[in-house]
């Protein structure tokens, strides 16, 4: 079989690396700022660093409660000292309980009961420096209580170590605690059984072909087994005979022994002095480096060598990765095993990466991905190192058909052509139909652009024309109102000297005739006539207005506006839709005057509440109450507003695509699908976010950041 020469897949497998390299990197310095996060524990509290042996009274420490312990406080000289109280943290009178430390590299751990007088009297005690005191030879230190000294005493831990000094605590009952040692030991024990068949095996073929690259695998496959283990605690008890020294040691001696054995693998497995002898004469800075770190660590520089193994794993994966692809384009098949086997290592690492940061939460299979991550890496190494052979067995093969082979890479090359054609016309085909689509989008936006304006233009005219009649009976209304008021003055002067001067027959035809009239009436209805035609010639001029500010639509001069009129002269538009069955809530705060094209501003404002009232307008049976809700803020340097309703929401799927030109949940005729996306383009020439908020049955909510200031020549 040949191996695939995409570039397409290279490139994918090459990403994938790079992602995963800095996955790496933001994990190198985030063990370095680390110590800003902590994890709350209740009732633990973390007091000051300070010399035990100088308490008296432990009561007269100043602390305080609650507060945050590090998840990784780093390299500290010193104890820290923490004091927590074991009432109401047992339930159950008849159980035991275990309070156990997630780092096996602690040296040591001394628990003490806190006395009536303030007085410490030692209790149990823990850690790597101190042998046999661990029950069931857990990796972990773990301590002991009985419910009646958990819950009648205080408690201080003083902690020690000459490695990073990170933690969590965990305080679990007995059979939950039992559990989870013999699912975590069962797990380990299974690793351990993989990963020396692994070594045994590799071992036996080196002995029989005396391949080099067998032996190299081997100690690989061991050392990085070793190294897991350490990071376990587990090989301070299986193998190193629980010596804290060694063990320590071993957790920076394992890693770099197996980077170091794994610099020779790669260069036996994928050949590097002949594919890539530039980077292989580079292969062995990783060597000195991993060397570097193991003298560091005899020479006691405890936290130099951690750094510099992180150092080194960076580098090498740097190494590995650009190594295994370049091999990779050149056609060597084994290349293709040893990416596959690295990644499959890798996301083994970033899945532990995410336990340790919070992301994941695997309780007691944190260590998993990492355990799997490298017997997955072991075995597919293992597998490739297998195909050697059919490789060359396939390589006599190939020698003995040779002439055969020539006919037959005739055929496959003209194949391969008439596919590489057919592929290169159906991606340009699909280039010329994507090409096709964007016209057809930008001219159905520029034609819709220029209905806006065209609207625009008619609805200024519009507005010019009824502004001045408007105006006209706007202003003849109070003189209006004066005069009627003087006449009915006149008419009430006239009524009351008539009934004192009038003779009765006059009287009598005079009250006859206001009967007829109505004239009571008459004068009541005068008010309410005049008080309609005010309230109408108002309502016509709040129009006009509207009409006049969404007539903007086709400026291309930004200019400052108040976003609040524009929001406004759109619901005044957008009234007769609504029908006064939905209700508006304004919720306006402080903005500035901001710098904008006004008209698409408005239009993304029309836009968007038209989708509301239509949400509402649809689903009225389910939703007695709608409401839209618009929130304005300012936020410094940009404001934000808000447009929500309470209406059926949308479900994920929809939300995904609702700015795509076209896209519509309404029926046949009922939409064109090019509503939100203009919002969306418009809302991106102005440098600003949409943000969209739904949930089914909750509402929908659209977040527009618009900044106060456009980057004009002016501004800069």
């Amino acid at each position: 079989m040949k191996l695939i020469q995409n570039h397409k897949g290279l490139s994918i497998i090459a990403a994938v690396g790079l992602f995963f390299i800095l996955s790496i990197v933001v994990i190198y310095y985030s063990d370095l700022m680390k110590i800003e996060k902590g994890v709350f524990v209740e009732n633990f509290i973390l007091l000051e660093e300070t010399d035990i042996e100088s308490i008296s009274n432990i009561n007269e420490i100043e602390i305080q409660d609650p507060m945050f312990i590090p998840e990784n406080i780093g390299f500290h000289k010193g104890d820290l000292l923490i004091r927590f109280s074991g009432k109401n943290l047992a339930s159950n009178p008849e159980d035991i309980y275990f309070l156990e430390f997630s780092n096996p590299l602690i040296n040591e751990i001394f628990l003490y009961k806190i006395l009536h007088d303030g007085s410490l009297e030692v209790y149990k005690k823990a850690g790597i420096n101190l042998r046999d005191v661990n029950i069931f030879s857990n990796p972990r230190p773990v301590f002991e209580f009985s419910y009646e000294d958990l819950n009648s005493s205080d408690f201080l831990l003083k902690v020690n170590s000459k490695d990073k000094l990170g933690f969590t605590l965990e305080l679990v009952e007995r059979n939950e605690y039992l559990s989870k040692f013999s699912t975590i030991a069962n797990l380990v024990n299974v690793y351990i059984g993989i990963m020396l068949s692994l070594f045994l095996y590799n071992i036996i073929i080196f002995l029989m072909i005396k391949d080099r690259v067998y032996l190299f695998y081997s100690f690989y496959v061991m050392f990085i087994a070793l190294a897991q283990l350490s990071l376990l605690g587990y090989s301070y008890f299986y193998f190193l005979g629980q010596n804290a020294d060694i063990y320590s040691f071993s957790v920076i001696a394992f890693p770099s022994m197996a980077g170091i054995f794994a610099i020779g693998f790669i260069k036996l497995f994928l050949k590097t002095s002949f594919h890539v002898p530039k980077l292989d004469k580079y292969l062995v800075v990783v060597v000195i480096l991993y060397s570097i770190a193991i003298g560091l660590r005899l020479l006691g520089f405890v936290e130099l060598s951690y750094r510099m193994v992180d150092i080194a794993g960076l580098v090498g994966v740097i190494f590995f990765v650009t190594t295994g692809v370049i091999v990779a384009k050149l056609g060597y098949r084994p290349a293709i095993y040893f990416l596959v086997a690295w990644g499959v290592f890798l996301i083994g690492l970033v899945f532990y990466i995410m336990q340790n940061q919070g992301v994941l939460n695997l309780n007691i299979y944190a260590n998993f991905p990492m355990l799997l991550g490298t017997a997955m890496e072991a075995i597919l190494l293992s597998l490739a190192l297998a195909d050697r052979i059919n490789i060359l067995k396939k390589e006599k093969e190939d020698e003995q058909h040779e002439k055969l082979e020539i006919l037959k890479d005739n055929e496959r090359l003209i194949k391969e052509q008439n596919t590489s054609l057919e592929q290169k016309v159906k991606i340009r085909t699909e280039e010329l139909e994507e090409t096709l689509r964007n016209l057809q989008n930008t001219q159905i936006q520029l034609i819709n652009q220029e209905k806006m304006a065209s609207l625009g233009q008619l609805t200024a005219g519009i507005a010019h024309e009824i502004n001045n009649p408007i105006n006209f009976v706007s202003s003849n209304i109070s003189p209006l109102k004066r005069d009627i008021a003087d006449l009915l003055e006149i008419v009430g002067v006239y009524r009351e000297k008539g009934g004192e001067e009038f003779s009765e027959a006059t009287k009598k035809e005079i009250t006859g005739l206001e009967e007829d009239l109505e004239l009571d009436y008459i004068l009541t209805e005068i008010n309410q006539l005049l008080k309609g035609m005010e309230d109408g010639a108002k309502r016509t001029v709040e129009i006009v207005k509207g009409l006049r500010l969404f007539s903007r639509v086709d400026e291309q001069d930004v200019k400052k506006v108040d976003l609040h009129d524009g929001i406004n002269s759109t619901l005044v538009l957008l009234n007769s839709s609504m029908s006064g069955r939905i209700k508006i809530i304004r919720e306006f705060g402080e903005l500035p005057m901001v710098e904008c094209l006004a008209g698409k501003i408005n239009q993304v404002f029309m836009n968007i509440i038209t989708n509301s009232i239509h949400a509402l307008t649809d689903h009225l049976e389910d939703n007695p109450n709608p409401e839209i809700t618009i929130s304005t803020r300012n936020l410094g340097d940009s404001v934000r507003i808000e447009i929500g309703d309470n209406g059926p929401g949308m479900p994920e799927h929809v939300k995904q695509r609702i700015f795509e030109p076209f896209f519509t949940t309404k029926e046949v005729g009922q939409g064109t699908g090019l509503g939100l996306s203009i919002v969306y383009t418009i809302i991106e020439n102005h440098k600003g976010k949409l943000e969209v908020l739904t949930e089914i049955n909750k509402g929908t909510s659209f977040i527009i950041i618009l900044p106060h200031y456009q980057k004009l020549p002016q501004n800069e």
